[in-house]
């Protein structure tokens, strides 16, 4: 099992290599990842880029519901997004495309016991490549959009830290089961 990274390193806020060879020691990292993921308990990991366990490469595995398959995204990129303009016209059958971007409580193991409420966008196209090394494009929504947003911040070394700050939407902090807001 390897050893999440926690704030501040420099690894964190540093912009992830691309993945050139798609090899055995490739398909070790993932398998010891995955191990990493599924222990973390209290909370529970839904997601582990891999500067989170200190190597500095493009990719990261999305496990968003216990019983769910552990996903693997190699030098991911988000193409498009799909959210509601408030003043959108209807489509042509007279519904509006994409859905609003909804706040949602975001954490992260490697700035344990913080959180923030955050606004992101409820849709996602990726296009990145797998294991082997084939290109694949793929939407995500809901929880799954927000869990690659925060995954490829971490492969441009943004932590979600900053997007609270960015956001201006407050970091609180757990303590004794409790949230406390953070004055900065």
């Amino acid at each position: 099992m390897l050893k999440i990274v926690n704030a501040p390193n420099k690894i964190l806020t540093s912009p992830a290599r691309k993945v050139i060879k798609f090899d055995k020691k490739l398909a070790i990292l993932v398998k010891e990842m995955k191990q990493t993921l599924t222990s973390q308990v209290d909370p529970q990991g839904v997601g582990l880029a891999a500067p989170q366990v200190g190597v500095d490469l493009a990719l990261f595995i999305m496990k968003p519901y216990e019983k769910a398959k552990t996903e693997v995204m190699i030098n991911p990129k988000i193409i498009e997004t799909f959210e509601v303009k408030p003043h959108s016209a209807p489509s042509s059958r007279g519904s509006v495309r994409g859905k609003k971007p909804t706040t949602k409580l975001e954490g992260c193991l490697s700035v344990p016991k913080i959180w923030s409420p955050l606004t992101r966008p409820q849709k996602v196209l990726l296009e990145y490549q797998d294991l082997e090394g084939t290109v694949k494009s793929e939407w995500f929504s809901g929880f799954e959009a927000t869990i690659v947003q925060h995954e490829v911040d971490h492969l441009q070394g943004v932590l979600f830290t900053q997007r609270a700050l960015e956001q201006n939407s407050g970091l609180f902090e757990e303590k004794e089961g409790e949230l406390k807001k953070i004055d900065y």
